[in-house]
């Protein structure tokens, strides 16, 4: 494959005929025309095991395309039909601690917009900053800070393709709120409305979880923090999606350093409150991705 743009730093990335050649591969494995994009955060892949008539193709599948290498992640996309919507999920996605540029973590976004999607569903795993989240709970995404990106590491950094969107974007509405509130109708109509906050989310780098003073500042502006989400979210809005997320709240974070009880959170405890959740977090998108026009 040959990468053709550099991204202002003399290093390579991909091209709009790299991106068409990830989509040909995906488009020539089945018939399905997805238009909802669903990306699976840590512990939560059990989201796409409710896809029915679906096929499953490896990211190792896909020529020259990057894999996940973190535990809960299973490096697969899944297509077929989700209450009677044809998706496309990714079951296992890309961080910048694994050593991918963010304009990678997000390519995956690019090539779901040349299928055809128009809507991304995207969710995660973050610890709670807020103090009266519970472990549990799941936070509908109004905003969030980008910590890497405010350093420079933006997606959109390098050439601007100008085939999926403008060279400069605004992201002042990047989560819809008309999703959002249908979210919230749709969690009090079964019953987990008790389990439902509104916030912001903070993303850094990892992959060593935040210290102390970190937290006590992030959280001056957010409400939970993790690892992901940010790059894919501006790119779902860079190619003129619209973009719908949600935070698991797996482990409060430790902000104090006399909690000496408190060892603070680890990824088995983000996986287990991912299986202790499951069951509702399908539910939940399932019926919002019927909802969605």
């Amino acid at each position: 494959m040959a990468t053709t743009s550099t991204n202002g730093l003399g290093r390579s990335i991909y091209s709009y005929s790299d991106l068409q050649g990830f989509a040909k591969q995906i488009q020539d494995r089945t018939s399905h025309k997805p238009t909802i994009g669903i990306i699976c955060g840590s512990g939560l892949g059990s989201l796409a095991d409710k896809v029915e008539d679906s096929i499953v193709i490896p990211y190792s599948d896909i020529q020259h395309f990057p894999v996940s290498t973190v535990k809960g992640h299973h490096s697969q996309f899944v297509i077929g039909i989700l209450k009677g919507k044809t998706v496309i999920c990714m079951k296992g996605r890309f961080h910048l601690y694994e050593g991918y540029p963010a304009w990678k973590l997000a390519a995956p976004v690019r090539v779901m917009s040349l299928l055809g999607v128009q809507t991304l569903v995207v969710t995660n795993a973050a610890g709670a900053m807020n103090k009266s989240y519970k472990v549990g709970d799941i936070m509908l995404m109004k905003d969030h800070l980008y910590l890497p990106g405010m350093a420079g590491n933006n997606p959109l950094v390098g050439p601007n393709m100008e085939k999926f969107g403008e060279r400069f974007i605004s992201t002042t509405r990047l989560y819809d709120s008309s999703l959002r509130k249908m979210a919230r109708v749709i969690a009090k109509e079964m019953g987990y409305s008790h389990l439902i906050q509104e916030g912001v989310y903070a993303m850094v780098c990892g992959p060593s979880y935040e210290t102390p003073a970190e937290l006590k500042l992030l959280s001056v502006s957010s409400d939970v923090i993790g690892m992901s989400t940010c790059p894919e979210a501006i790119v779902a809005k860079h190619c003129g999606m619209t973009v719908f997320g949600l935070s698991l709240v797996t482990n409060k974070c430790v902000t104090d350093y006399d909690e000496t009880e408190v060892d603070g959170p680890n990824h088995g405890e983000v996986l287990e409150t991912g299986k202790l959740r499951e069951d509702i977090i399908q539910e939940l998108v399932a019926e919002i991705v019927a909802k969605i026009d």
